[in-house]
């Protein structure tokens, strides 16, 4: 079984950028759809991003509409991590960020954002800050 680790939070000035990684160990993190969620003081979780496993399926990405063109999701499979790269932060992003993994064969992922049940494994979380 996969086990997770976010890293790279921390506090970062609004429109700065921040990267966020998934470290896998135990499992090939490419056998898995990885999905990025946030968690705001007070609010419900969201998803954010997702890519696919190329191993088991298309490799794909999709991000919610609230980070697209601002969020970049990648793989480094030497590493065996999944990173969020977070361009042009608002103090609106400040959350607890949470990756998610799940041994998904469909095409596409972008489902899994509104159905985080189907990603069965989850990290710890990282606390991101954007303030002055």
């Amino acid at each position: 079984q996969v086990q997770l680790v976010e890293s790279g939070g921390g506090l970062v000035q609004p429109g700065k950028s921040l990267r966020l990684s998934c470290t896998a160990s135990g499992s090939t993190l490419d056998d898995y759809t990885v999905g990025w969620f946030r968690q705001a003081p007070g609010k419900e979780r969201e998803g954010l991003s997702c890519v696919s496993s190329t191993s088991r399926s298309d490799g794909s990405a999709f991000y919610v509409d609230a980070v697209k063109g601002r969020f970049t999701i990648s793989r480094d499979n030497v590493k065996n991590a999944v990173y969020l790269q977070m361009d042009s932060l608002d103090p609106e992003d400040t959350a607890v960020y949470y990756c998610a993994a799940g041994q998904l064969y469909s095409n596409g992922c972008g489902y899994t954002l509104y159905a985080p049940e189907y990603l069965d494994v989850w990290g710890q979380g990282t606390l991101v800050t954007v303030s002055a």
